[in-house]
């Protein structure tokens, strides 16, 4: 787990309590909880302030997860500007199917860009709490985590110079790519499922042609509708793994939207100029256990989930919530419950959501695998949907993110 670089030649570097590397929703998220609780951290952050507030990302929040933000400070601009979404709408031969999951549970979605979430993240910890926070940073290596005295070195953006910062705890808050990944010892467990297939995510400066979430279910792949804003919709489109997204025209995205989202009763979709275009493979893992002697992760670090579900934002911040709350007992209280469970705490609703995410994919994509079974097991589980009140409920639950993670 140690990097075997020699440190810089220092007499004696800085300590702080925490250093979290990454300033995504769960890093931040961390961050300001550690704030408010006047415990000095610093954040890393590869990228720029300006990247990281406009970098698209998803948009579905839980009502769990806006309540856990709201009840430490951090939602009185979300509460102002988010959407609140109650229902869902699922197309499938031919035919269109509301589900208010508001009248089955009393819970709703709101719909919050997460570029929008990070910037109110930003501004509370750097501008209003003032948190120590340095973007740009290169290099980042980790030193001596399986120590009781573990520090974070990196490359400052100004100076140029290699910095190290001697801490209690590093939380490794840098998505599955970063550099807290790369520290794991062997004994790390990593489970991977391939979907085996990809979205093509699409922004498009169009307003949205539907008042809720529209999901299409279409023996040529899954079609979704998600509104962003009263200008701005995100679309995705099932496509081959590993697609070129310059496959894909402005004519022939708008053809094949138009096409899988149709429905009796519903007007063509209003299009607009494509101002993002990518294709995500359909993908998740989940690292066991997700501490490492004084590294915790959280996040994208620990648990890759595919957007099938919407619901990476919302582990992410289930995860920081959870992490912030123990950190802060064991620093200013001597109190070690919280970080001696927070593994196993946060990997209850991980599995969950991962097995909610795999039950949706075999609905999204069962039509268009070209398994006459599969395609019909699809519509069984469509049809009990929309028949059975307790398979409703179950969806609901599971949907909404209020089933308990057993």
């Amino acid at each position: 787990m140690t990097s075997p670089t020699p440190r810089p030649d220092s007499a004696g570097p800085r300590h702080v309590p925490v250093v979290i590397v990454g300033a995504g929703p769960a890093g931040l998220t961390v961050a300001n909880i550690l704030r408010a609780a006047s415990v000095d951290c610093l954040v890393l952050e590869t990228e720029t302030r300006e990247f990281i507030e406009r970098r698209p990302r998803a948009g579905v929040l839980e009502e769990w997860a806006v309540r856990g933000l709201q009840r430490r400070g951090l939602a009185d601009t979300l509460l102002e500007r988010a959407d609140l979404h109650t229902e869902c709408e699922f197309r499938f031969a031919g035919e269109r199917f509301r589900f208010s999951y508001v009248e089955l549970t009393g819970h709703h979605h709101y719909v919050y860009p997460q570029p929008l979430l990070v910037t109110d993240l930003v501004r509370a910890y750097a501008d209003e709490r003032g948190g120590q926070i340095r973007f740009g940073v290169r290099d980042v290596r980790l030193h001596d985590l399986d120590t009781d005295r573990p520090s974070v070195s990196y490359l400052d953006a100004e100076t140029g110079l290699r910095e190290e910062v001697r801490c209690d705890f590093v939380a490794g808050c840098d998505g599955a790519r970063g550099v807290t990944r790369g520290a794991l010892p062997d004994s790390a467990r990593i489970s991977r499922h391939d979907y085996g297939t990809g979205w093509l995510a699409l922004l498009a400066e169009a307003p949205p042609s539907h008042d809720c979430v529209v999901f299409g279910i279409h023996p040529n792949g899954f079609a979704g509708h998600m509104a962003r804003s009263p200008e701005v919709t995100r679309y995705y489109l099932e496509c081959p793994p590993g697609d070129d997204p310059e496959n894909w025209s402005h004519a022939r995205v708008w053809s094949e939207l138009q096409e899988r989202l149709a429905a009796t009763d519903t007007g063509p979709l209003t299009e607009g100029r494509l101002i993002e275009k990518r294709v995500l493979d359909m993908h998740s893992h989940v690292v066991e256990p997700m501490v490492f002697g004084r590294l915790f992760l959280a996040g994208d670090a620990a648990h890759l989930t595919a957007p099938i579900a919407a619901k990476g934002m919302n582990l992410a911040l289930h995860d920081a919530f959870l992490l912030g709350d123990a950190l802060v007992g064991y620093l200013t209280e001597g109190e070690e419950t919280g970080l001696d469970g927070y593994s196993e705490a946060c990997l209850r609703r991980v599995w969950d959501y991962q097995e909610f995410s795999q039950w949706l994919s075999e609905v999204y994509h069962g039509t268009s695998s070209g398994d006459a079974y599969r395609a019909g097991t699809t519509f069984a589980r469509l049809r009990r949907l929309f028949t059975s009140p307790a398979a409703a409920a179950a969806f609901a639950e599971q949907y909404l993110g209020t089933a308990p993670a057993y």
